[in-house]
């Protein structure tokens, strides 16, 4: 349980850097290397994903997993870093429409 929490904090962790540099670089007008960070931070999550649904499955399928505060947290962070990577997407769009 707590590997399994460890790697998803440490895939999604990566993820929301990936996603503020990508910030960063559409602010400067570098939308290629923006959305190519925009990119590998969704391979982060999808990596980090594959780790929950792990335990999702384990738990519909009738197995007891025990409560863990590090899983809670891990799962905190799973979810923010998805609310910020759609907000960063459409922040990209905003500055691509007015930086022309």
């Amino acid at each position: 349980m707590e590997l399994i929490s460890f790697e998803l904090i440490s895939n999604v962790g990566e993820a929301k850097s990936l996603l503020m540099e990508a910030l960063v670089l559409a602010r400067e007008e570098k939308f290629d290397e923006a959305d190519a960070k925009v990119a590998t931070a969704g391979e982060f999550l999808s990596k980090a994903h594959h780790s929950h649904f792990g335990l999702v499955q384990q738990e519909a399928n009738g197995e007891q997993l025990p409560f863990s505060l590090i899983l809670m947290h891990a799962e905190d962070q799973l979810m923010t870093t998805e609310t910020l990577k759609m907000l960063v997407e459409e922040l990209i769009l905003t500055h691509k429409k007015y930086s022309k």
